[in-house]
């Protein structure tokens, strides 16, 4: 993409210069194509936002016990440390969305990456319980301005051509972020404390925020909308909420990290009971399968060029479903075959899905992707919990079940939803035609 120069001297500018028209400029760029540098570097400068981001969301989970322990408080206490933080970020995505209209995504960002970061190195440092969970919950929302406004960046900087593999390799990033976040914690809290750990992961996630600093270019393809008020956002969110195709996601979004969480929450408690009586620190090993779902994302975000977002998105969830039914064997080596599968299809549908609601929306990009990150962490908080209930009433074949169940019922919606179309041939140049919705580059 050619850069021009404004003409000097006074005046209106002539049509023929589209630097003089910011919006006509942003909608004339057709984005970075896979082989430039500058797509490199918003994959890898995206990926270490991931890291930033996960990392620090779930930095307590590995360390919940000592948590407890040294802290005089009871299990469902120190889980708060990261339904607050997920909460924060819930709360956040909407109004950090509609800020990135205004002052650019790279700028709302960096803003909200390096709040983060400044309040996860205050974190080992509370003096209490309740200061704890305060600076939790505002890591959680600094944490919001970056989730949904990567996606928007990426369809406004991306060629429409490889965008869904970059949303995949973003999704990969994060999947790194929330096992590192683990990993760290877990022996450093065991040699030396919670305090030590969460430290550990927010220096982890600082050099992550660093390099993501230092990557990520400027952006191209943005141009910075009016403010509208509150009636306007309404409008814009009332706009996507009426749009079939992206409340399928939304509902997508809901449905599978609902299980998702639900499945990783109750099945440490299968493996530690009878038969298998699995120690606390084998049972940690479980994430390990996090792997599965850094390949997958990337991979099944490469297939769409071939078979379409919808297919690929549907084969996710039927992935889904098929490692779920290998966890209700009484045989350990099955239930981690089937733990893989479970989560390299659960993040190859996420991947799909995340970055198509930047492709469906053409007006309100940000606002589209913070619907789907809202959903998603609802269905974490809703389902993640009521899974508990089944589990502990029904046992681990009733919840496995209920969780294949939101599976079909997801494949079911993406089949309606977005009916079957042959893949398209992108528009000379990398573009993609509009009067297409998005489509051209890669069908549904």
């Amino acid at each position: 993409m050619p850069r021009f120069s404004a003409p000097s001297g006074a005046g209106p500018s002539p049509v023929s210069n589209p630097a003089a028209d910011p919006a006509a400029n942003a909608a004339a760029w057709a984005g970075h194509p896979k082989s430039s540098s500058a797509y490199r570097r918003i994959l890898a400068g995206l990926a270490f936002a991931g890291v930033a981001t996960f990392a620090q969301l779930y930095s307590t989970q590995a360390v919940l016990p000592l948590l407890a322990s040294d802290l005089h408080i009871s299990a469902a206490e120190a889980a708060l440390t990261i339904s607050l933080a997920t909460v924060g970020l819930a709360l956040t995505v909407l109004p950090w969305s509609f800020l990135a209209d205004r002052i650019g995504r790279v700028r709302a960002m960096m803003w909200g990456i390096t709040a983060a970061t400044i309040l996860g190195l205050l974190v080992p440092l509370a003096p209490s319980f309740p200061v704890l969970l305060c600076l939790r919950m505002l890591e959680g929302m600094a944490l919001g301005g970056i989730p949904a406004i990567a996606i928007a960046y990426l369809n406004e900087e991306i060629n429409k051509a490889h965008a869904a593999l970059a949303a995949g390799s973003y999704v990969a990033g994060t999947t790194l972020g929330g096992l590192a976040g683990r990993l760290v914690a877990g022996p450093v809290g065991e040699l030396w404390g919670w305090r030590a750990a969460a430290l550990a992961v927010s220096v982890l996630a600082t050099g992550a925020a660093v390099l993501f600093l230092v990557l990520v270019p400027r952006a191209q393809g943005f141009t910075a909308a009016a403010a509208t008020g509150f009636r306007g956002a309404l409008g814009t969110l009332a706009g996507h909420a009426r749009n079939p195709r992206l409340l399928a996601l939304y509902v997508q979004a809901f449905l599978l990290m609902g299980g998702f969480v639900a499945v990783y929450n109750y099945l440490g408690f299968r493996l530690s009971g009878e038969p298998f009586s699995l120690p606390a620190t084998a049972i940690s090993l479980i994430f390990l399968a996090y792997l599965s779902g850094t390949v997958s994302a990337r991979w099944a975000a490469g297939l769409t060029s071939r078979f379409g977002r919808r297919t690929v998105l549907i084969a996710g969830t039927a992935l889904m479903a098929g490692g779920l039914a290998l966890t209700l064997t009484e045989l350990l080596v099955p239930i981690l075959v089937g733990l893989l599968l479970f989560t390299g299809g659960f993040f190859s549908a996420h991947s799909i899905g995340s970055g198509w609601t930047g492709v469906i929306a053409t007006t309100g990009r940000a606002q589209a992707a913070s619907l789907y990150n809202l959903a998603y962490y609802l269905g974490s908080s809703v389902l993640g919990w009521a899974g508990g209930l089944i589990f502990q009433r029904l046992g681990w074949t009733a919840l496995a079940l209920a969780v294949i169940g939101l599976a079909g019922a997801t494949a079911a919606i993406t089949a309606v939803a977005h009916p079957a179309s042959p893949t398209a041939t992108p528009a000379a140049g990398g573009s993609s035609s509009k009067a297409a919705g998005g489509r051209a580059a890669v069908s549904g």
